[in-house]
């Protein structure tokens, strides 16, 4: 049914304008106690050998929502009780900014893939703060993935992000430093690691000073040459960070039909993200957590990415082609994969095909 309705009527309207129709029906239902529960109820994860625990955090499923979709952390609990086991906001500035002028982001429906240039826009830390300070209803996993101010210029960028650090790294499950989309000038160049090191330790210094220390991890670029994937590695093991999400958009236009500029998420992807998965559990092991996120369509990739070394595996573009229930039927068709296996908890298979 959803595809009919893709096909015929939300496939011809704009997509941003789909994307803020959605996220305030989403944020309808976070504000709607009985019925959200009710969703909950039926469709969150509840399998027990779906759970897995990363950086002392427990997550009731490994697939969870990228950033990227829910800007402002307004409807966590909406997401949670559509089946997702954790939900990542942001990307989140300390200063609110309105992002790149429309048209913005475009779906490459052939490719089942979409390009975006928002430019992080977003209201900012403390309105990101307030909403999530605010008494959930149902149980949600919160990740914040935080970037740099567009006007912040690079030799400030790591004060920006301790400010928004400061202002997030409280409220949230885990904390990600985004220095790898590709729609902030000069964004990208901070994940040279004679840039990101003093920025990473200046993060993880407010990070480590929270109450209850909150886990911190870096995402990176699909585009990184393998060396820089090693580097980037190798830095994250050496300040003592709890995980690297892999991979964030592609600049690369191969096999698609569009040149629009901005980052490229969906099937495209897939390859890629997979590859620098193998490269990084390759060059870490089990010591640093690994989120593979890029080209995730269905149970076949989550499973994949599972076997390949990651703990958690993230999906977006894959729902505005699947609709409202993806992640339950991801859910519901992993827990009966682990089974026909007899396999009665999926940390059992984290990394079996793992060099």
């Amino acid at each position: 049914m959803y595809r009919i309705v893709f096909t015929q009527v939300l496939s011809r309207i704009d997509p941003e304008d789909i994307h803020h129709l959605t996220v305030g029906g989403l944020r309808l239902l976070s504000a709607a106690p009985v019925v959200k529960r009710l969703v909950h109820r039926r469709l969150a994860p509840r399998d027990p050998a779906l759970r897995v625990q990363a950086f002392g955090v427990h997550f009731p499923s490994p697939f969870g929502l990228a950033a990227g979709f829910d800007k402002d952390a307004r409807c966590v609990e909406a997401m949670s009780a559509l089946g997702f086991g954790h939900v990542e906001v942001g990307t989140i500035t300390a200063h609110a900014q309105p992002g790149n002028a429309r048209p913005r982001l475009f779906r490459l429906v052939r490719e089942r893939a979409i390009i975006n240039r928002m430019g992080f826009n977003n209201a900012g830390a403390a309105a990101a703060a307030k909403a999530l300070g605010r008494t959930r209803g149902v149980p949600v996993v919160v990740g914040v993935n935080i970037g740099k101010t567009k006007v912040v210029p690079e030799s400030q960028a790591a004060d920006d992000y301790v400010s928004s650090a400061k202002e997030l790294a409280p409220l949230a499950d885990y904390l990600v430093v985004n220095v790898s989309s590709p729609n902030t000038p000069g964004l990208r160049d901070l994940q040279a690691v004679e840039l990101l090191r003093p920025l990473l330790r200046a993060v993880k210094e407010v990070a480590d000073g929270t109450p209850r220390r909150t886990p911190l991890l870096v995402k990176i670029a699909p585009d990184l040459a393998d060396e820089d994937v090693d580097a980037v590695a190798d830095l994250a093991l050496e300040l003592g960070l709890d995980g690297v999400i892999a991979t964030n958009t592609t600049i690369s236009r191969q096999d698609v039909s569009s040149t629009e500029t901005g980052g490229l998420s969906g099937r495209p992807l897939r390859a890629r993200s997979l590859e620098v998965l193998r490269r990084l559990r390759a060059r870490v092991g089990d010591r640093l957590v690994l989120v593979s996120v890029g080209g995730v369509e269905g149970v076949d990739d989550v499973w994949e990415r599972l076997l390949a070394g990651a703990t958690l595996v993230q999906g977006y573009t894959g729902m505005i082609y699947e609709g409202p229930l993806w992640a339950w039927r991801i859910n519901r068709d992993l827990s009966r994969r682990l089974r026909r296996h007899g396999v009665t908890d999926v940390r059992q298979i984290i990394g079996r095909t793992a060099g």
